[in-house]
């Protein structure tokens, strides 16, 4: 709604802040004026009883206009590229990997002479795991912040990142990192106020003079590591209270009922976005908002707040795209692209979660049945967002898809989730995978599974064992689990040392701060003498790169294959095949995938239920053509084997 007071005095303090409104600065004094009232209310919905409400607005104001004024020209012709685009991160030219710099290949400066590996791979977009100020040996991986706009030194320095952005941008590659919402490091120049008993500074988290309110919250609230870390506040010594800690103790978390906390954090966005980072992933944002007597988790809060960063970034820096790490159950994850009159206004991207357990489930029990019953929810996202989609990332796998559809897929929910758990920590002496279990709740027996994509495909067991069989079996499984997922619908995401089948690591177990979490065991240091196996002909590291690149070029000539809502599951003629069709005006593709170690069976009636019956199918992998057979006959698909079919 139109607010006639709002917009005149924005539209003076942006002209007495030196914004050229009719010429060289219009197209961001439009955006600001488009956005503006949504803009306001989105704030007011959060903060109108807030003392300093308006205050705090008037600041806002001058944040977005002070990021928009500090943009380059360069960023700035970036911006206008990409919204000239429309949505440009739809498009299947974008292949993403995800890696620690440090362990890839030691620091930011040595990422430079790496980005010929990335082009030999296919590779066009990078999210550098967090490389930002933490304290050695409470850090939880980088996400224990202690300054948003420092570089660790082990990384290098804030100009090697610049340096590194530049020359991606020369290549045309894409960069993202991440900002953590939800707390910081207690060592924090805020906390360490805090603590030293600055009243303003202690606004900025949930302190609290005694236990009775903590004793409150905790009545709701889920613990987040209850082996490692117990309980969601810490006791502070030094000012003599208790301080909200979700994630470890020396994580503390921010208080977004407080405005000069989203204007704070808002700064350290925009203070990314015009280091030229493409994307943004927001860390654990289901967190970032509390209320006594909740979980505290997927308040309806929290949404409100992405939706008002969305809005500001949108006119400052709209080139600049929002992931939300949110890795909830599949009903809640569709609410981070927004809903209502929000919908595709919150997040631009989200992490396919639910499919990348899906596709662990099927690997495990050689059964699809569950991944079918999951998939009325996945295909909810709304047109113009998309998807991370990943077989592996830096994170465990959480089973966090309902019950009711491992019942509905006609299995028992408890005795279904027990077995994929001892299936994927080698409890089960027939299982081939290696890894372990992560979190478990000793009340609860819940628990999330670690391991490396090559462990839990098989490959380490069969290397141990010196089975040249298994060693087989165990690369098609890799590439049938990556191949799912670059043609699902989204932008893949390689985690680092997938590319070549690396195995579990398991040096953290000799390195005190990293020995008491085992999700270190698939975050491998790489070794270069190992990955230039990749230009060895017959090595599993040759075998497994060149795959991973055969899929990364098929995917980037196929232009159906962007995420445009055309996604159509195939009916399920063989509960061993997952098969789904990307399809556009000019182009059918058929993506079969066998979860089965058997040789399985798909009727080429398949193939006749959507459209006119193709008379030849051409497959982008194995590049051979097939010529469609009678109903009654049926196209043979070897144990772990995927074709992607176009029709002719």
């Amino acid at each position: 709604m139109y607010n006639y007071n709002l917009h005149q005095q924005v539209n003076l303090d942006l002209q007495k802040s030196g914004i050229d409104i009719t010429d060289k600065d219009n197209l961001f004094y439009t955006r600001f004026m488009a956005n503006l009232s949504a803009l306001h209310s989105l704030y007011m919905d959060l903060y109108s009883h807030h003392p300093k409400a308006d205050g705090m607005f008037k600041q806002l104001i001058v944040t977005i206009t002070d990021a928009y004024k500090k943009r380059s020209t360069a960023l700035k012709q970036r911006d206008e590229d990409k919204q000239k685009q429309g949505f440009w991160f739809l498009s299947n030219e974008i292949t993403g990997m995800s890696l620690y710099v440090d362990r890839f290949c030691g620091n930011l400066q040595n990422m430079e002479e790496k980005l010929d590996y990335f082009e030999k791979l296919g590779v066009n977009f990078l999210h550098l795991m967090p490389i930002f100020e933490s304290p050695e040996g409470e850090s939880d991986g980088g996400y224990a912040v202690s300054d948003f706009r420092k570089v660790a030194e082990r990384f290098g320095t804030l100009q090697d990142l610049k340096n590194l952005q530049k020359k991606m941008s020369k290549e045309k590659m894409y960069l993202m990192v991440d900002i953590v919402l939800n707390h910081t490091s207690r060592q924090h120049e805020w906390a360490l106020k805090a603590k030293q008993g600055d009243a303003y500074y202690q606004d900025y988290f949930y302190m609290y003079n005694d236990r009775s309110l903590p004793d409150e919250f905790e009545k709701t609230m889920p613990e987040v590591f209850p082996e490692s870390s117990p309980g969601s506040f810490t006791y502070i010594e030094e000012c003599n209270k208790w301080v909200m800690t979700v994630f470890h103790n020396y994580q503390w978390d921010l208080n977004y009922t407080n405005p000069a906390v989203f204007v704070d954090m808002l700064d350290n966005i925009f203070f990314y976005a015009n280091l030229g980072i493409d994307i943004l992933r927001i860390d654990a944002p289901a967190f970032i908002w509390k209320q006594l007597g909740t979980t505290c988790q997927n308040l309806p809060e929290a949404h409100t707040i992405l939706q008002l960063i969305k809005q500001c970034i949108q006119v400052a820096t709209p080139g600049m795209a929002v992931l939300g790490e949110a890795i909830v159950a599949p009903k809640e994850i569709q609410k981070y692209f927004g809903t209502g009159l929000a919908t595709a206004k919150e997040c631009d991207f989200a992490y396919n979660a639910t499919q990348m357990a899906l596709q662990w489930d099927a690997l495990a029990t050689g059964n699809t049945k569950v991944m079918l019953a999951a998939q009325h929810e996945i295909l909810k996202k709304p047109y113009g967002t998309t998807w991370i989609t990943y077989t592996r990332c830096h994170d465990d796998i959480g089973l966090g898809y309902d019950d009711y559809m491992i019942e509905n897929a006609g299995f028992n929910a408890y005795e279904h989730r027990r077995y994929l758990k001892n299936y994927y920590s080698g409890s089960l002496e027939s299982s081939p995978a290696k890894g372990a279990l992560f979190s478990v709740n000793p009340k609860t027996q819940d628990a999330r599974i670690s391991g490396s994509l090559a462990s839990l495909c098989g490959l380490e067991k069969a290397l141990e064992q010196n089975n040249e069989h298994e060693v087989e079996l165990s690369i098609r499984k890799i590439l049938m689990m990556q191949a799912q997922s670059f043609f699902i619908g989204g932008v893949p995401m390689i985690f680092y040392g997938d590319e070549l089948g690396y195995t579990n690591d398991y040096s953290y177990l000799y390195d005190t701060g990293k020995s008491y979490d085992n999700r270190w065991m698939h975050r491998p240091i790489i070794h270069w003498d190992k990955n230039a196996r990749t230009d060895i002909n017959g090595t599993i590291e040759q075998r497994i790169f060149s795959g991973t690149q055969h899929l990364i070029s098929v995917r980037k000539k196929l232009a159906v294959v962007a995420d445009h809502k055309n996604l159509t599951w195939l009916t399920p003629y063989n509960i061993h095949i997952a098969a789904y069709m990307r399809s556009n005006e000019h182009t059918r593709l058929f993506c079969l995938f066998n979860f089965s170690d058997a040789p399985a069976y798909l009727t080429w009636y398949a193939f006749k239920e959507y459209g006119s019956a193709p008379a030849k199918l051409y497959d982008h992998w194995s590049k051979a053509y097939f010529t469609v057979g009678m109903d009654h006959e049926y196209l043979i698909i070897e144990p772990y084997g995927f074709h992607l079919l176009e029709a002719q």
